[in-house]
């Protein structure tokens, strides 16, 4: 099997793209994806300060790789959750990345530890509030990614969300006629009010497969193991469902994710959200952060969490 481009010796198959590659024509396929996705969606400049926000896993890490090899001014926040011995490998990871690689750069890593704020690890926050840790874990980073990329002055936050993350959210926002996160299921969402960040997914157009392969070529260490906590998430039977029709027809996911995006562009999208949430989103009243009700999510989940350690 022969490299496409260059005729040398191939390394991997893309089968959705009927090419194979050595690996520096793979390399240079991935940042070129990466390149469209920023171009395309008007993601961010080079005079932009962008944080990523990174969890020790394969895309994270080669994004904040492939967005630092592309010259663009990247730093990085970790949030260590506390979930034991993978949070431990986790952020081992994620300080090896950056003591290695990053700080050739220049690049800055950020560390926020939910048990130095919270008083307790994910796990035992979700058991004090009666919430699913899923659910616990999901506001509790969103909230401290926005906070800190605000508090911080960075122009936009990024996020490894890859092809099939994006393409198995949309299978279930389908199956379940989720509007509202339809609205913003799009790879890049504008700061519509003050004291939220851009958010971004460069990583959009590039498959899990193809992510995993670019970091064992480049000698990207990275966790392995998915998180404890994400057993019997109904994402992954959507990527099981996704994984089964790619097989059979390769670009399933590719066109469905993609043809989504292409039919969102006609529905002008991104004013849609933005008039949507500045007649709706107001500070909130103790952290001063986005919220459609006085008190945001976080504040009065861990308003909760001090009421049940304190009883």
């Amino acid at each position: 099997m022969n490299c496409t481009r260059c005729k040398t010796k191939a390394v991997l198959k893309l089968p959705r793209h009927n090419a194979a590659f050595c690996k520096d024509c793979f390399n240079s396929f991935v940042h070129d994806q990466v390149y469209k996705a920023i171009r395309s969606q008007e993601m961010f400049g080079k005079n932009d300060r962008i944080l990523v926000a990174v969890s020790g896993g394969k895309d994270s890490l080669a994004l904040w790789d492939i967005l630092l090899k592309l010259g663009y001014k990247t730093d990085a926040l970790y949030v260590n959750l506390g979930i034991g011995g993978y949070s431990e490998s986790s952020q081992e990871k994620v300080v090896h990345f950056s003591k290695t690689v990053a700080a050739g750069y220049g690049a800055v890593l950020h560390i926020h530890t939910v048990e130095r704020e919270g008083g307790a690890g994910i796990r035992e926050l979700a058991m004090m509030v009666h919430r699913p840790t899923c659910s616990t874990c999901g506001t509790i980073k969103r909230y401290q990614f926005n906070r800190i990329a605000v508090e911080q002055g960075y122009d936009v936050m990024a996020t490894g969300h890859n092809l099939d993350d994006e393409a198995a959210r949309l299978l279930g926002n389908v199956l379940h006629w989720q509007n509202e996160y339809l609205e913003k299921q799009g790879p890049s969402l504008p700061a519509s009010v003050d004291g939220f960040a851009k958010k971004v997914k460069p990583l959009y157009r590039l498959a899990e497969r193809e992510l995993a392969a670019y970091c064992v070529l480049n000698g990207i260490d990275y966790v392995v193991e998915e998180c404890p906590m994400a057993q019997g998430a109904r994402t992954l039977l959507y990527k099981e469902v996704l994984n089964r029709l790619e097989t059979e027809s390769p670009g399933t996911k590719q066109m469905f994710y993609w043809g989504f995006l292409e039919k969102s562009r006609t529905t002008e999208m991104p004013t849609n959200i933005m008039e949507k949430d500045r007649s709706t989103l107001h500070p909130c009243s103790l952290c001063g952060q986005p919220t459609t009700a006085e008190t945001c999510s976080y504040c009065k989940l861990m308003a909760r969490a001090n009421t049940s350690t304190a009883g």
